[in-house]
């Protein structure tokens, strides 16, 4: 990989001088192959910046499938939960069974991650499979319509951070400009002031609200698509409620199925919340970005060793997933320095920080937009 590293950084230094002399202009190179959703080529620096880096990680084999090694961690997964279910019916009609709703909320996550994945054909290259997988994964497994999240994320990944195109920085519970601050009113006006205090509390509703969003985006698949998405969280929520009343009382499974459900949304909002909050937010009025651009600019990656992959699902990798979204997880983390050497060569910024410090550029970013209100 230290040979990779060289290779792209000389190539991509080599480029740049050679458009220097020409007087700047700078052609996009032929990378032989289809671009990457959202990637410009031949059509300004940005896109042209691009190709030496989507060609180094072609040649190292990092856009293969690791479909094994999906395998291998999937089932692990599904005994992980099997166990955790078990240990539910064996402690039965006791308050103890509150403690179990910790680790089924962490390998829910698992379970959340795995269907990220395959919705960026990350596992599979065959469509069908990787929706199968989606499926069963989202739909039967965490009750949350792979369908709404999907659409919602391919825009999210197409412009992340923009205003008027990504969906994750629209106006909704929080606002992420002072301009979408300046328009709120009455209880909203109160809760754009403490958004960033108010953030980890509210994301223990985020369980429920995936639930809630999934139900409402029915309405909008088609027929056929609908049926089948219905009766999966349907029976998830049937097999949910069997689960929980065959176990313990009514009273018990109501209070399992609230703190289960807290600390599922706290966990995955703990994941994506460091990605882009506090990043930069491109102008929708100004100049047109990049692929390149684009995704590096507005990501942040966070640094750590195993547990942190493990933990974040891989999206601590954050830049590098924006760049190659069908790229598998582990092949992220090599090919992290690929993409550093490129934007260094280039001389554009690579963020990168620790867990804790990722958390609090976010929410310094949701307190600075509050701060007219104040």
């Amino acid at each position: 990989m230290p040979e990779a590293v060289v290779t792209v950084a000389d190539r991509t230094r080599d480029r740049a001088r050679s458009a220097d002399s020409a007087g700047g202009a700078r052609d996009a190179p032929d990378t032989g192959t289809a671009a990457p959703a959202g990637c410009e080529r031949g059509t300004g620096p940005s896109g042209s910046d691009f190709a030496p880096l989507l060609r180094a990680v072609k040649a190292h084999g990092l856009l293969k499938q690791r479909t094994g090694w999906y395998a291998a961690r999937i089932a692990a997964n599904l005994l992980a939960l099997g166990a955790v279910t078990t240990g539910l019916a064996l402690l039965g009609d006791t308050w103890w069974t509150l403690l179990l709703a910790l680790p089924l909320a962490v390998f829910w996550a698992r379970t959340a991650f795995v269907g990220h994945d395959a919705g960026h054909t990350q596992i599979t290259g065959v469509r069908k499979a990787s929706r199968f997988i989606g499926l069963i994964h989202a739909n039967l497994l965490l009750g949350m319509n792979e369908a709404w999240w999907n659409d919602k994320h391919v825009r999210h990944h197409a412009n992340p951070n923009h205003i008027d195109k990504d969906p994750d920085v629209g106006v909704g519970a929080l606002v992420w400009t002072q301009k979408q601050a300046a328009q709120r009113e009455g209880c909203a006006r109160w809760l754009t002031r403490n958004q960033a205090r108010l953030f980890f509390p509210m994301l223990l509703l985020e369980g429920i609200a995936l639930k809630i969003s999934g139900f409402q985006y029915l309405r909008q698949q088609p027929t056929r698509e609908r049926a089948h998405s219905a009766a999966l969280l349907v029976t998830h929520l049937g097999l949910y409620a069997t689960l929980l009343l065959t176990v313990m009382s009514p009273g018990k499974a109501v209070v399992f199925a609230l703190v289960h459900h807290a600390l599922f949304g706290l966990h995955l909002g703990m994941a994506f919340a460091p990605n882009h909050k506090g990043m930069e937010m491109p102008d929708p009025d100004g100049e047109r970005w990049g692929h390149l651009q684009r995704q590096v600019l507005t990501s942040r990656n966070v640094r750590g060793g195993v547990l942190t992959d493990w933990f974040l699902g891989g999206l601590n990798y954050q830049i590098e997933h924006h760049l190659f979204p069908s790229m598998p997880r582990p092949h992220l983390r090599r090919a992290q320095p690929l993409v550093r050497a490129h934007c260094e060569a280039l001389g554009m910024p690579y963020a990168e920080t620790g867990l804790i410090e990722s958390y609090r550029q976010a929410l310094q970013h949701m307190h600075e937009v509050g701060e007219p209100l104040r």
